[in-house]
């Protein structure tokens, strides 16, 4: 990974003035003080890491400086010089550009027309576009951050880790000279992610300021010139890498002291069998899976990105068909589709929260208990006390942070919604839940918390499955683990096998 400039140097090499300065920025949403006072300065050729809890205010600071919100008080300077950033336009004339966790593509537009969208060459007629050039110009762009990809494919085709380096892409099209990267490894394998690390190594050294948000330690002591600490909507702190360890990043986060090993009670003696799949396969790629899961263990699902990992679940849940083998949940076989199998208590946490896991636009409390409808009303007449009631106790369970449950859920932090789309299921009394990237961009405070719950779930009688790319998370939480290559099961490792080093070895190399 790349190394971080010496402090010292970093210092002396500053010029007067940052590139870019926010100070004193403020910012109210109804019942939430998002940003209070906050001040955050960037200057040429540094990666400025920035760290907090879901909720901290990390991503409402990114969207006011690139002018999605407009701050409620405080000033910008860029150079020295007082500017106005009051929309997104006035941002890119700055110089800035964002990548968001959340992508920000069309998916029925082609990667090329994704790239320059809103800035597109005009043709040789009036009113057309250059589209030859727009393919050229972004084969040209992907080359430069090492993406070998046709530009003409529809973004709707592409995974999420292709999705990522399409906004990187996107973002790099722009000049920006202040680049600001939330979670840009969450969903890249370990040699995309080092194409990343080179890239900005490149763009550090042409004295692009690089924004870098990221829940990864090791990132942020690797590749971080200085650090700035959110809390609650506050600035707490900046301090260089050389200055703090993990463990007081951690504490100046979350305001307590973290256990980041996940301890846990492992499963001594075997449930019974929730789960049995059979040879299973799906046109998704996957084929020939066999595995089982037994309550009261956690097992892992884990490999390379593109393995197959998410396509397994899905076609366990139904949401994507199987054509041949079988899925047999409690002793009986199951052939439907997602009702069914919500009906009989299969329970999928996506890896896309936003798109296949929420109604963003509905109440925290309508999402609670969307899933629990024939368990709470069986009668078929909504009772909305009864529906509140589950829903609060949810909240104040899953310690949701939100002024209630009738806060719309598209307005929480990551992290927060996360747990809405778990609380659903609570909800639902599932005795199986699928974990597809359960803490992909959520703060050690928050997986603390899933992980215990997790933990609690498992030890009350019920059975977890749990992708992750992070194979960290798979080795401390899991029981055991299946590894997955190339849409197949490659190999199935006890709870004394599971080490980083054999599931590489299994997803990478064949036995």
């Amino acid at each position: 990974m790349t190394e971080a400039i010496p402090a010292a140097a970093a210092q002396a090499a500053r010029p007067a003035a940052p590139l870019f300065e926010l100070r004193g920025i403020s910012k109210e949403f109804p019942g939430v003080k998002a940003l209070d006072d906050v001040s955050f300065a960037v200057w040429p050729g540094e990666v400025h890491m920035l760290l907090g809890e879901n909720g901290a205010g990390k991503s409402s600071l990114m969207k006011v400086l690139c002018g999605a919100y407009r701050a409620d008080r405080g000033e910008f300077y860029s150079k020295g010089d007082k500017v106005e950033i009051v929309s997104a336009a006035d941002a890119q004339r700055l110089g800035i550009a964002v990548i968001f966790q959340e992508f920000s593509l069309v998916p029925y537009l082609s990667i090329a027309q994704n790239i320059f969208l809103g800035r597109e060459p005009a043709g040789p007629l009036p009113g057309t576009i250059d589209r030859r050039r727009i393919l050229s110009d972004a084969k040209r762009i992907l080359d430069m951050i090492g993406f070998d990809i046709d530009p003409s494919i529809k973004v709707e085709k592409l995974g999420v880790a292709q999705q990522q380096m399409v906004e990187i892409a996107k973002a790099i099209s722009q000049n920006a000279r202040i680049l600001v990267m939330d979670e840009p490894t969450a969903a890249l394998s370990d040699r995309e992610s080092e194409l990343l690390f080179a890239l900005i190594a490149r763009l550090k050294a042409d004295g692009v300021a690089i924004i870098y948000i990221s829940h990864r330690m090791a990132e942020v002591f690797a590749m971080g010139d200085r650090i700035t600490v959110l809390r609650d909507g506050r600035r707490i702190d900046e301090v260089l890498p050389g200055e703090a360890s993990p463990d007081q990043l951690v504490r100046m986060m979350v305001g307590r002291n973290v256990d980041m090993s996940y301890p846990r009670n492992f499963a001594t003696e075997p449930g019974r069998v929730v789960l049995e799949v059979k040879n299973l396969s799906a046109s998704t790629g996957i084929s020939d899976i066999n595995l089982t899961v037994r309550a009261g263990e956690i097992v892992g699902l884990c490999g390379l990105v593109g393995a197959g990992r998410t396509e397994v679940v899905r076609a366990i849940f139904g949401a994507d068909k199987a054509t041949a083998g079988q899925i047999i949940f409690e002793g009986r076989e199951k052939t439907g589709g997602p009702d069914e199998a919500a009906r009989l208590g299969l329970a999928l946490i996506p890896e896309s929260r936003k798109t296949e896991g929420l109604a963003l636009l509905r109440s925290v409390g309508d999402n609670l208990v969307v899933a629990a409808m024939r368990k709470l009303f069986p009668s078929g007449l909504f009772d909305r006390g009864a529906a509140s009631r589950t829903a609060d106790g949810l909240v104040q369970q899953l310690r949701i942070a939100t002024p209630s449950a009738k806060q719309a859920v598209g307005l929480l932090s990551g992290g927060n919604q996360q747990k809405v789309v778990i609380g659903k299921w609570l909800a639902a009394d599932a005795k199986l839940f699928m974990f597809d990237e359960p803490t992909r961009g959520i703060d050690v405070g928050a997986k603390s918390e899933i992980f215990a719950l997790i933990d609690r779930l498992v030890a009350e009688g019920a059975a977890a499955l749990m992708i992750s790319s992070e194979q960290a998370e798979i080795c401390h939480v899991c029981d055991r683990a299946y590894v997955m290559r190339d849409g197949r099961i490659a190999g199935e490792l006890s709870r004394a096998e599971l080490t980083e080093e054999n599931i590489v070895r299994l997803g990478m190399h064949h036995a």
